[in-house]
């Protein structure tokens, strides 16, 4: 009878078959921490929607309803988006002090933390603009020049061509938007609070609104000079005209009595 051969296993087959292993229990894992990820992902968003659903009851309920429907008092919240909620909260506007012709902003109650779940729960109940990232609203690639134009195009006739504020009807007013974070000009556009009307990106797009943030913050910025001496606060011709009115006709009046001074003293001399 023949004699059996045997192969001889080469040393680094044990080594090899360990990398093997190694590599597929790694692909393993590596296909399993997505989904870790997103169910831990989840079990968060489900958590801030909980503990802002418990904030909203405390809160906000007993204008805006149990679920956010509305009611005589307070308009429905279903669909507004997280954006809205971040920013009237986030301006103190919201809980409203008392009802009125326009809520202006005050001081703020909540934490961040606080209207992140709040903006959450308002998000389930219904899409909406979200909260915009710092990369849609920070100056980096913005162009000011155009975001000059487009704040005269579509929002000067309300808040001043540099964004002081303005009168409107009926008690209602545009605020100045000196001091407004970028965050809060941003959600303002995408989300037309209370008088104003919503620039969605349709209507202005996200590189739109950065340039409009930019403009502002380039005539209201704290390193901003005024080339004209004094600006009489920056509201346009009616406080220039009125300046003009009270101290230029101050002045002639005040030239005309020492004229007339004059004269009568002449002609008893």
């Amino acid at each position: 009878m023949k004699k059996l051969s045997t192969r001889r296993r080469h040393p680094l087959a044990a080594v090899v078959v360990l990398l093997l292993a190694l590599a597929v229990s790694g692909g393993v894992f590596s296909f399993l921490a997505p989904a870790g990820k997103a169910q831990a992902d989840e079990s968060a968003q489900s958590l801030a929607i909980d503990e802002g659903k418990k904030l909203f009851a405390v809160g906000c309920a007993s204008c805006h309803g149990t679920g956010g429907q509305g009611s005589s008092d307070g308009p429905s919240l279903v669909g507004v988006g997280a954006a809205a909620v971040d920013f009237q909260v986030g301006t103190g506007r919201m809980p409203a002090q008392q009802p009125g012709a326009q809520i202006p902003a005050k001081k703020v109650i909540y934490s961040q933390a606080e209207i992140d779940q709040l903006a959450a729960y308002i998000a389930s109940l219904g899409a909406g603009p979200v909260i915009p990232t710092k990369n849609e609203y920070g100056p980096a690639g913005s162009d000011i020049a155009k975001g000059g134009e487009l704040f005269r195009t579509n929002c000067a006739q309300c808040h001043n061509f540099t964004g002081k504020g303005g009168a409107l009807t009926h008690g209602k007013f545009a605020p100045s938007l000196e001091g407004v974070a970028p965050k809060h000009i941003y959600e303002a556009m995408q989300t037309g609070p209370q008088n104003m009307p919503s620039f969605p990106d349709t209507t202005l797009s996200s590189k739109n609104k950065k340039d409009i943030i930019a403009y502002l913050n380039a005539v209201n910025g704290d390193n901003t000079e005024s080339p004209g001496g004094l600006e009489l606060g920056g509201l346009g011709p009616v406080s220039e005209g009125l300046f003009a009115w009270i101290f230029g006709l101050g002045v002639l009046i005040a030239v005309a009595v020492w004229v007339a001074a004059r004269t009568a003293k002449a002609k008893k001399s």
